[in-house]
This record gives structure tokens, C-alpha cells and sequence, in this order.
């Protein structure tokens, strides 16, 4: 969604879905990787769905994997918890995507590392 008004919204999802997140489905399950981070929310423009994009930061990669797809299965709790807190008419339908810009941006620092070190 564009403009100041969609700029907004999605701010606004992006601060509530993470604080649902911290709090709420922490307490349902304990095992939920440390960091969890809401990166951006993506509004459609007629506030009937929004992409949530989701990175987890974990060693361990399987209890990531885990953690992530407890969030996206929990996606309709997340929207039920919205609609108590958003004042809206219609709360949009959440689609959790896996945001893999810090796996890409690791993926690159570690090619121009061996690079650097290549020549020496």
C-alpha cells in the first residue's frame, strides 16, 4: 500500500505483530527461537491482506525452522489479536513470509571476505 496512510498502517502492524509475537504466543510456546524480528509488512491497498515478512535468528537452524512455521500457523491468532488492539474496520488477512535478506546479506559478506583473502 502507498502513500502516508498505507506507510502508517503497515508501521503500525509491524510494531502490534511484533509485540503479539513477544508476548503472546511466547508464553504459548516457550520454545520460540530468541530472535524474532517483523522486518516489514507489505499492506494491500484495499486492507484485505498484508504480507508479513518474518526473520529468525537462531544457531539452530531446525528450531528456526520450527519457530517460523509456529508463526505462520498462528497467523490467525495474530489477526484476532490485532482486531483488539487496531482500530479498523476489517483487519487484513496475514500472510507470513521467510524474509532471507540477512542469509543473503551473510552469504555475500563471506564471498567478498574470500576474496580479500584470496589474494594474500
Amino acid at each position: 500500500m502507498k502513500g502516508v496512510r498505507g506507510e502508517r498502517l503497515a508501521g503500525e502492524f509491524q510494531k502490534e505483530i511484533s509485540s503479539v509475537i513477544a508476548l503472546k504466543l511466547r508464553s504459548e510456546y516457550p520454545r520460540l527461537s530468541a530472535i524474532i524480528s517483523v522486518t516489514e509488512v507489505d499492506v494491500a491497498p484495499d486492507l484485505k491482506s498484508a504480507k508479513v515478512y518474518i526473520s529468525v535468528y537462531d544457531n539452530d537452524k531446525a528450531r528456526a525452522e520450527e519457530s517460523f512455521s509456529v508463526i505462520k500457523e498462528n497467523a490467525g491468532f495474530i489477526r484476532r489479536e490485532l482486531s483488539k488492539v487496531m482500530r479498523l474496520r476489517t483487519v487484513p488477512e496475514l500472510r507470513v513470509l521467510k524474509d532471507g535478506s540477512m542469509e543473503y546479506g551473510e552469504k555475500i559478506d563471506k564471498i567478498l571476505f574470500d576474496l580479500e583473502n584470496k589474494d594474500e
